[in-house]
């Protein structure tokens, strides 16, 4: 599902959330940390996931890959499918534990899979 106007409430979503929703979740995020010093790699992995969900990154947090500014649904579910399988196989792991988990989470809540907020 791309961001895209709900009819029924004139919002746009992302994945299972209001861009609203996701927006918030990323201001909370930014104000719970400090400095980039202070910023853990569970953080930045939260934080990479939903600014690609908003389609302020050029590339997936995990897998890299390239597309639409703005993910739909069936990208960011293989962005979790990809974070799922590098957390649990760490031979296929490409970046830090930590940072797959804080992507996974912050997408899973996106698809509506968690109601654990980033």
């Amino acid at each position: 599902m791309k961001a895209t106007p709900n009819h029924t409430h004139g919002t746009q979503v992302i994945g299972a959330r209001s861009r609203t929703e996701v927006e918030r979740s990323l201001d909370s995020l930014h104000g719970t940390v400090g400095s980039h010093q202070t910023q853990t790699q569970f953080y930045r992995g939260m934080e990479s996931g939903l600014l690609w969900a908003l389609g302020r990154a050029e590339s997936a947090p995990i897998t890299g890959a390239r597309g639409a500014r703005e993910p739909g649904m069936g990208a960011i579910t293989a962005e979790v499918d990809a974070a799922t399988v590098q957390l649990e196989n760490q031979t296929l792991r490409t970046v830090a534990r930590d940072y797959v988990q804080g992507a996974h989470d912050a997408l899973v809540w996106i698809c509506g899979y968690s109601n654990d907020q980033p």
